[in-house]
């Protein structure tokens, strides 16, 4: 039983702030983890890391739902089943990835095809003339209540009611068609097992953080002024690995004026995104012959749309982001009210130059990696957010910037300037309505 009923959980979000409380209250991050976690889309793993029939990986979804992503003996359909024995209960898959023909319960023995259902019980004689039906559905690895793929990305739901995952995706949808058509085979291939780190922090600081366009000129004003400093002394650069290291790290401190020209875009259930036609991506050199290859694979038109996409994140609430022109997602995994864990992934545009990889993982490494120069000075931040919202000497967290300045461009969908709180305000009112359902 929650200590806050409906009504003050509501009173905790208000048109232009939210309470600390979000950040710091353990039975409030029970419950989203209850009504947030419990009952939304959540990213569980892209198809190409269960190539093979018996592949596997496991995750979490929220904190105490153990789940395996496997794909079938059949070869074609992939299972989402949670990670838990029919006997006892105990974990099944013990290991982040590897490939079975069965799965086998280290408690007690138990067996079970990749599709969960229950086909071995050790030492048979034990379970005669006792009324145990092997074949009753509750000794199986159960499914989850509800999975969902798009364009090759897994997501599940605990809860067998809400939108259907096209409908939760809606206008973020076109970010992942982007993503994916700038493989002139349509298809991107994970790299690789992708990083993954800590963060004491809740696990809505990096979700704020994605489509903050007011902090990178601040927070990372050291990376950018060390680039400048570096050009100024260099003069022109020549070596190619360095200039694409300044091509990625140089547009983190460009201007006020930059950003809000950029624009912020939200849209139902939290999702949205920055950037358009221009974002810290768009100015990149262009590698040699792959815009030839995705005029072969789509034509002239459609291979200039694709490449004059250059959205900056696009929010997945309450779970994930993804840029595509980087071919790049991060997922946030909550383990309690001060701690995430972010795991970030990269992909290749299957067919596509190798150049543009390499140029991803670069990116990865300067930006997302736990050593990185960017990611860094976000870890720092959020740690100190974490610490200074358990100071009750205040308690709200503002989100006034261009108030009343948002275009509604199709019924639900409305863009504003890049450093305007929008995203702040549209991800807030999804929290709102999650949390206002009581029963799951």
């Amino acid at each position: 039983m929650s200590k806050y009923s409906t009504e003050e959980l509501s009173a905790m979000v208000e048109p232009t702030r939210y309470h600390r409380k979000l950040f710091v209250d353990e039975d409030i991050f029970d419950l989203e983890m209850e009504r947030i976690y419990g009952r939304a889309w959540i990213y569980i793993g892209h198809e190409s890391q269960v190539k093979n029939p018996g592949d596997y990986v496991t995750t979490r979804i929220g904190v105490k739902n153990p789940v395996v992503m496997v794909r079938d003996g059949n070869g074609k359909d992939i299972h989402v089943l949670h990670n838990r024995c029919g006997h006892k209960g105990a974990t099944v898959v013990n290991r982040e990835c590897g490939n079975v023909t069965r799965f086998r319960c280290n408690f007690h023995g138990w067996t079970f095809r990749t599709d969960g259902k229950l086909v071995g019980t050790p030492h048979a004689t034990g379970y005669q003339d006792c009324g145990f039906d092997r074949n009753n559905p509750q000794y199986n690895m159960p499914g989850v209540s509800r999975q969902g793929e798009y364009r090759g990305f897994i997501f599940a739901s605990l809860s067998e009611e809400g939108p259907e995952l096209e409908t939760f995706l809606g206008e973020v949808k076109s970010s992942f068609d982007n993503m994916v058509e700038r493989s002139p085979e349509g298809r991107l291939e994970l790299v690789g097992k992708g990083f993954r780190y800590v963060k004491n922090s809740n696990w809505k600081a990096f979700m704020d953080n994605l489509d903050d366009a007011m902090h990178p000129m601040v927070t990372h004003q050291s990376v950018g002024e060390a680039c400048e400093d570096y050009l100024r002394e260099m003069g022109e650069v020549s070596d190619p690995k360095l200039k694409k290291i300044v091509e990625i790290l140089n547009p983190f401190i460009s201007s006020y004026e930059f950003f809000d020209e950029m624009g912020v875009t939200t849209c139902a259930y939290g999702n949205g995104w920055t950037g358009g036609e221009a974002s810290i991506h768009s100015e990149y050199d262009e590698i040699p012959g792959y815009r030839k290859l995705l005029v072969e694979a789509y034509g002239e038109e459609k291979a200039r749309r694709i490449l004059s996409v250059n959205r900056h994140n696009t929010i997945v609430y309450p779970c994930m982001t993804l840029k595509g022109a980087i071919q790049n997602i991060r997922v946030v995994r909550p383990v309690s009210v001060n701690k995430s864990i972010i795991e970030s992934y990269s992909f290749r545009p299957v067919g596509a130059p190798e150049e543009l990889l390499q140029r991803n993982i670069l990116y990865s490494n300067l930006v997302n990696s736990p050593a990185s120069l960017v990611g860094n000075d976000d870890a720092e931040m959020y740690e100190r957010l974490q610490l200074g919202l358990q100071d009750e000497a205040g308690d709200w967290m503002d989100t006034h910037r261009y108030l009343n300045r948002d275009k509604e461009v199709k019924p639900g969908v409305f863009t504003a300037p890049g450093t305007s709180d929008l995203s702040f305000r549209n991800m807030y009112k999804a929290w709102k309505e999650y949390m206002m359902q009581e029963a799951a």
